[in-house]
Order: structure tokens, then C-alpha cells, then sequence
């Protein structure tokens, strides 16, 4: 009758070993480190850097604890802070402004902990200590941006219908179209529609002109302030992802702003250079004439820059060589689909091949066609900064919206080059409005009162259970274990991120957990009561109890998950963590502590009691159960 087959003990075990196993590395705690990671696409972190890293360290005499390498740069651990504050100092002097040199923290875990993937939980901006920023989107200059891509989407239409206008110009957000004749208006006015269904299209005669004014309409402002916003929280992402800062925190509040979470760091400074971090591209012409000149280039490298021009540096065999661009964009990278490192079809050299959507593979194809034989330059733009990737002779007319990118870079350089566009850039430029920094030793003060509070709650229940309850409360207090052992494990696993509501939601979670067992023991003691023999007490016990148990916990997982979906920040932190307690405590409370009591009464034949403390009958004194 109270038997449960091997199976499920060897679940219970492997359940019970597995959630020891993870949970561990939340015990060793974080370690001091310095982040060195590379700013800009031509540079890697790699094991040239790290031995680089070393070799300063060792000639300033400042010991570290270890040392690694990944993907998003090379680590240095430490045993206090203060030598980890000297170790950034003296690096940032010596590697310059190539490299971000980052204040973080590193997991202290063993190696072979590491290896199974037992990693401990990430913890928020409360407990760990980090940089909060609250940033504001320019929606002028989104609105801006897109009237100015309207007015170049119209150039390129009207260009290609043949249809004559006057000149095209921009005032605030219309865009206005001048004609010479009214037939003209009207095929373009048409054209416009066909191709644009988000504009609305006003047309005003003046004397000798005929003015067709262009406007977004009220639904396509909208779209275009949502999509800035969406696009600046994506890049935003990608550009905090890649440079390796555990869980990060950024998400959208109200209509024009972004909070941005960094735990770990606690470098603001370098946080902020984080978040700036975008690289976009630019295709424009170059001036032939003047970029043939060596006067004109020499004089624009003294600073007299020829009027609508720029000047950049293209990469080539003897170095940086000057180069005078058009200042009129002819793409942006805001028409990118997609981009992929590979090789070029006719040489082999690594390239970017790189997907434009349907306006700019028309804009690209126009550009090439008129064009032919003149030299276009690619500028990849990071940090403010552009730089010539290749500037090739236009050959013939390309179409298809496939553009490849090839010239002098390696194939860890096309590698980085394409993650680059593909992070994209920001939409609209973002200013920080508010700005602080949590320490690491008040995230250290509130993971002590966290935990002091759970484990208070959890030792007053266990005094409570096994004083009530007897063995049965014993049983209960190593099935609540359990349940947290289970529930940390999970959160270490999913690599969620435990905040202060968090931790929070675990003594919470510890106390509904218990009101299980409660309800299993009492209707254990009533089978008793009604006459039943200990061994059929127990079974009715557990198995009249389960439905009762079921029915709460589903009431209080709808409203777990309903705060998950609707809530955010610390409150989605806080039904994470309730709605993975509310599994793990079914599972313990029903499971593990049944197969506890299994163990240890369902071996015997004829029992005469349980240890389940004092049973009232009615009309009759107490006794005690065992």
C-alpha cells in the first residue's frame, strides 16, 4: 500500500543529487576581476592579449588569482579590491584607448564545476552591485531621420519613373516636391501612393510652381517612434551581450526611455562607453577629382577640407591613406538585412556579404548604374569614428540587394564586421538621464539580510513542524529542504536572475511549501481519528490531500505567471523565482516526503502507529500517535 516502486526513488535520488550538484556553486561566492576587452572590430581578444595582460601585471608586481580568455575579452581575477583597482589602473595607461579596461566580478567556482555547466546563479543590481542608467530616446531626430529617408525613397522613385521635378528639399517633418507642371504632379503624386502607404500627400500651388507636400500620417509617426525605440533596445542589447556582462537588464519605461542594468560592473565611466558602442555603414561616393589631387588631399589633411566633402583614411599596403569622400549618404546600414562573414567568389579573400532589404537594393542598383566606373566608399562607423573598409571601382550596375564587402581585412576582421551590422546602430540618439552605481558591499549587505531572513523562517517552521508534528514534522522539515535545495538548482541551471524580491519570493515560497505538508499530516491524523489503521491513515492521507494541494497551487501559479506577463523588472524577478517555488514544492512535499515515509513505514507489515504527534478524537483525551 506504501510502497513506491525503484523507479521512483531513483528519480527522488537523482532529483535530490543533481539539485546538490548545481546549487554548490552558489556557495564559493564572486572574486575581484578586470575585464580587458577590445573596442574596436580589428582587434580580438585572444591568448596574444592575455599574455600581453600578464606581462603588465608582472612588471607592476600586482599578483592575481588567475586568469582567462573567452570571446568577449580576458578576465584577471584577484583576492581583494584594492589590487584589483591598481591592476585597471595600470593596465588602462599601458593598453590605451584600444581596449575597455572594466571593474567586474567573476564566479570563484571550481574548475570542474565549470565544466559539468554548474555555474551559480546571476545576481541582480541589488545584490551584486552595478551601474543603473535611465536613458531618453531623441524621437525628433527618429522622426527626422525617417522624413529624410521619405524624401530620398521619393528621389529614387521619381528617378527611376522618369517623372521630371523641380528639387526636393525638407522642412521640419514635411518633405516638399516641386514641379514645373501639374501633369508631373500628378504621376508622381501617384507613384508616391503606390509606393507609400504611410504618408499623406497635400498639393499647393504658387505662382509658377506646383508644390506637392508630403507628411507621415498620425498611425506611421507611431510606428516609426516604436520602432526607434525597439531598434535602440535591440542594439542596445547586442553591444551589452557581446562585451560579456552577465544579464543584463534593459527594457523599455513609458514612451521614450530605456533602463539599462549593468550588474558587476562598477565602472560608470566604462558602462557608459559600453552603451556607445554601436557601428553602423555608410556607402558614399568619392570625389575623383579631389581624392586625385595630391594639394587638395594634402590640404585637407592640414584641415582645409573642400567644401561637401569629408575626409577619411582607407585601409591599404602602405598603411592609412587619406581619402576625400561626399558628404551625401548614398546608404545606410539601416537598410541591412542581414550580414555574414565569408570569401570573395574571385580572389578567396575573407569579405562581409551583406543583404539589403527591397529600398535600399533599389537605391544600391540606381547608385551603381549611374555611377559606373567611379569609385565608391564603404565607411564603417564606431564610436563616432569612420573608417574606408574598401573603396572598389564601380564595374557595372549591381542588383539583388546582395552587396559584398572585401579588401585587406582577415577573416576575424569580416567575423566582427558583420556582428557589428548586424547589432546595428541606435536609431535615435539616446541621452542618460539619470545615472547611479550600486556597490558591491551594499549588494553584499542585502544578500545577508536576504538570506539571514530565509533561514530565520526556515529554522522557526522546523522548530514549529517537528514540535507538532513529530517525525512526520521531521519528514516535512527534510522535504522543505529539499524543496529549496531544488528550487536553487533551477535557478542556477536556467541562469536566472535573482534580485532582492527574489530572494523575497524563496521565503515566501518556504512557506506555502510547508502549508503542503500541513495539510498531509492533518489529514493523515484524521484517517486516525475516524479509526483507520496507521498504514491506511497514511495512504488516504496523501492521496486525499493531493487534490486539495493541486487546486491551491494552480490558483496561486495563474497568478504567478500573470505577474510575469504583466509586470516588469523586480516584479517579473519575483514571479520567476514564485512560480519555479510553487513546482519544486509540490514536487517535495508530495513526492520526496512520501517516499521518506515509504522508506520508513511501508517496510512493515503490521503497524501500530505512527509518530505524527497528539491525535484528538472526539468524546476522547488526547493521545499521542506512535
Amino acid at each position: 500500500m506504501n510502497r513506491y516502486p525503484v523507479w521512483v526513488y531513483a528519480i527522488v535520488a537523482i532529483a535530490l543529487v543533481v539539485g546538490f550538484i548545481y546549487t554548490l556553486p552558489n556557495f564559493f561566492g564572486e572574486a575581484p576581476a578586470v575585464q580587458v576587452s577590445p573596442v574596436k572590430a580589428t582587434l580580438k581578444a585572444d591568448a596574444a592579449l592575455m599574455q600581453r595582460v600578464e606581462q603588465i601585471l608582472s612588471a607592476a608586481s600586482i599578483p592575481h588569482d588567475g586568469m582567462t580568455v573567452d570571446e568577449h575579452g580576458v578576465k584577471a581575477r584577484f583576492v581583494e579590491t584594492e589590487t584589483q583597482l591598481k591592476a585597471k589602473d595600470i593596465l588602462q595607461s599601458k593598453l590605451g584607448d584600444d581596449f575597455i579596461v572594466a571593474l567586474n566580478l567573476v564566479p570563484n567556482s571550481p574548475g570542474w564545476l565549470s565544466a559539468i555547466g554548474a555555474r551559480p546563479m546571476y545576481l541582480g543590481l541589488d545584490l551584486r552591485g552595478g551601474v543603473h542608467f535611465l536613458m531618453q530616446v531623441d524621437m525628433k531626430t527618429a522622426l527626422t531621420r525617417k522624413m529624410e529617408s521619405v524624401a530620398g525613397d521619393i528621389r529614387g522613385a521619381l528617378r527611376e519613373k522618369r517623372i521630371p521635378y523641380a528639387g526636393i528639399s525638407r522642412e521640419g517633418q514635411i518633405v516638399q516636391v516641386r514641379f514645373r507642371d501639374q501633369a508631373a504632379r500628378e504621376k508622381a503624386t501617384a507613384e508616391i501612393e503606390r509606393i507609400s502607404s504611410d504618408v499623406v500627400l497635400r498639393p499647393v500651388d504658387e505662382s509658377d510652381q506646383y508644390k506637392l507636400f508630403v507628411t507621415l500620417k498620425p498611425e506611421a509617426l507611431k510606428k516609426t517612434a516604436d520602432f526607434a525605440l525597439q531598434q535602440n533596445i535591440t542594439t542596445l542589447r547586442n553591444r551589452v551581450n557581446e562585451l560579456g556582462v552577465a544579464e543584463p537588464i534593459i527594457q523599455q519605461q513609458g514612451a521614450d526611455r530605456v533602463v539599462v542594468q549593468l550588474p558587476g560592473v562598477q565602472d560608470t565611466a566604462k558602462a557608459k562607453d559600453i552603451l556607445g558602442r554601436t557601428a553602423t555603414l555608410e556607402v558614399r561616393m568619392v570625389d575623383e577629382e579631389n581624392s586625385s589631387n595630391p594639394a587638395a588631399l594634402d590640404a585637407a589633411v592640414r584641415g582645409q577640407v573642400p567644401f561637401g566633402d569629408e575626409l577619411f583614411y582607407e585601409r591599404s599596403e602602405r598603411g592609412s591613406v587619406p581619402l576625400l569622400v561626399r558628404k551625401q549618404v548614398v546608404l545606410t546600414g539601416e537598410r541591412i538585412n542581414d550580414a555574414q562573414p565569408g570569401f570573395d567568389n574571385q580572389t578567396g579573400e575573407p569579405a562581409v556579404h551583406i543583404n539589403l532589404d527591397g529600398t535600399g537594393a533599389r537605391i544600391f542598383q540606381q547608385a551603381t548604374r549611374e555611377n559606373v566606373g567611379k569609385r565608391m566608399a564603404i565607411i564603417l562607423f564606431e564610436k563616432g569614428k569612420g573608417e574606408i573598409i574598401t573603396a572598389p571601382v564601380i564595374r557595372t550596375e549591381i542588383g539583388g540587394g546582395r552587396v559584398q564587402i572585401s579588401g585587406r581585412m582577415n577573416t576575424r576582421e569580416a567575423n566582427d564586421i558583420a556582428l557589428l551590422l548586424r547589432a546595428g546602430a541606435l536609431a535615435a540618439p539616446m541621452e542618460i538621464i539619470e545615472e547611479r552605481t550600486v556597490g558591491p558591499s551594499l549588494g553584499a549587505e542585502n544578500i545577508a539580510r536576504g538570506f539571514h531572513s530565509t533561514w530565520i523562517g526556515f529554522a522557526a517552521i522546523a522548530i514549529f513542524m517537528i514540535s507538532y508534528y513529530a517525525l512526520f514534522g521531521v519528514i516535512s522539515v527534510v522535504a522543505l529542504a529539499s524543496n529549496l535545495l531544488l528550487l536553487v538548482a533551477l535557478l542556477s541551471m536556467l541562469q536566472a536572475t535573482l534580485t532582492l524580491p527574489g530572494i523575497a519570493a524563496i521565503a515566501l515560497t518556504l512557506g506555502m511549501a510547508i502549508d503542503a505538508n500541513v495539510l498531509i499530516n492533518e489529514r493523515v491524523r484524521e484517517e486516525l481519528r475516524n479509526g483507520n489503521s496507521p498504514q491506511a491513515a497514511i495512504h488516504a492521507g496523501y492521496e486525499r490531500a493531493w487534490a486539495t494541494i493541486l487546486d491551491s497551487n494552480i490558483t496561486t501559479l495563474i497568478a504567478g505567471v500573470a505577474l510575469f506577463a504583466f509586470g516588469s523588472g523586480p516584479v517579473r524577478g519575483f514571479a520567476v523565482v514564485h512560480c519555479l517555488g510553487i513546482l519544486t514544492s509540490m514536487f517535495s512535499a508530495v513526492v520526496i516526503s512520501r517516499s521518506i515515509v515509504n522508506l520508513y513505514y511501508g517496510r512493515r507489515r503490521r503497524l501500530e502507529g505512527v509518530s505524527i504527534g497528539q491525535v484528538w478524537k472526539p468524546g476522547a483525551e488526547a493521545h499521542h500517535a506512535h
